[in-house]
């Protein structure tokens, strides 16, 4: 058992969602907080509620996609704190809801972008810092899609597929050399954030046009599939954290899911299809 009491903790995408709730879990824990966002008025807000609820709080607009500000941003979280023990690499995008012969390179680049190399950039920036605190855990978000497939989800799935190896892989990295840093991948399921929304709202403001599909899909998303709440996500979260485990897996819907693809590898393709077409309709 380990206990985020006192710990030096960052977190990535701090401005709302998930991330906004971890930063406030880890605040009644009694962590030390670095917090980061693209959105700075999202990240003030976060940040003011954080310090209300006791946390010393170190505030900083970044993209994580920017390899170079975010080796930046952690020698100065380092320099600030003194010391780093938990970083949660949280900050994602949704990466469109398009077939692969509609989706653009652009979306691809950008998605891959905050959410793979983002992740490899907070950990490898941050890495050093961690092994040095002689009790380190780096905390990587995949999804539900992280182990299942989906319809137009394709960049969206090859990030947190590649987020889901990448964790594992720094994990065994991290027992084979003996380092004392922890290792968790994080798999939410449909989780009440405003991911889904944010798509329709970038892509509008790129002056791209939604299908009356599209808009569509993305009803069902928020009223249907993003049902649990934020907070209770963070709590699971940071339970698994302070527990020590290596995966964790946020709602009942992330759990069935897990077990049907290792069930059915083969198979769950069909069923993923099928049931995109019983909540969607035909593309």
């Amino acid at each position: 058992m380990s206990s985020v009491r006192g710990k030096v903790a960052v977190v990535t995408g701090a401005g709302s969602g998930i991330g906004r709730q971890l930063a406030f879990e880890l605040a009644k824990r009694g962590a030390r907080l670095a917090l980061s966002d693209v959105d700075e008025l999202g990240l003030g807000q976060t940040a003011d509620r954080a310090k209300a609820l006791g946390a010393e709080v170190h505030t900083a607009r970044l993209d994580v996609s920017d390899r170079a500000a975010v080796v930046a941003y952690a020698d100065a979280v380092a320099a600030h704190f003194g010391v780093v023990h938990q970083v949660y690499n949280n900050a994602g995008i949704s990466g469109g809801g398009r077939s692969v012969l509609d989706t653009d390179w652009e979306t691809y680049d950008r998605t891959l972008g905050v959410n793979l190399h983002g992740v490899i950039n907070g950990t490898k920036a941050f890495l050093p810092h961690l092994i040095a605190s002689g009790d380190g855990h780096v905390v990587n978000v995949s999804s539900l899609n992280g182990f299942m497939a989906q319809p137009t989800l394709s960049a969206y799935c090859a990030s947190k597929f590649a987020v889901r190896g990448f964790t594992e892989v720094l994990r065994t990295e991290m027992i084979a050399g003996g380092h004392p840093v922890r290792v968790t991948v994080v798999h939410p399921g449909g989780v009440r954030t405003n991911i889904a929304s944010a798509t329709v709202a970038e892509a509008r403001a790129q002056g791209l046009e939604l299908s009356p599909a599209e808009l569509a899909r993305n009803r069902v998303y928020n009223e249907k599939l993003l049902t649990m709440p934020a907070e209770q996500a963070a709590r699971i979260v940071v339970d698994g954290v302070e527990a020590g485990k290596p995966r964790v897996r946020v709602g009942k819907d992330a759990v069935l899911v897990d077990r049907l693809v290792r069930l059915l590898p083969a198979r769950y393709p069909v069923l993923s299809a099928w049931y995109d077409r019983k909540l969607f309709g035909r593309a």
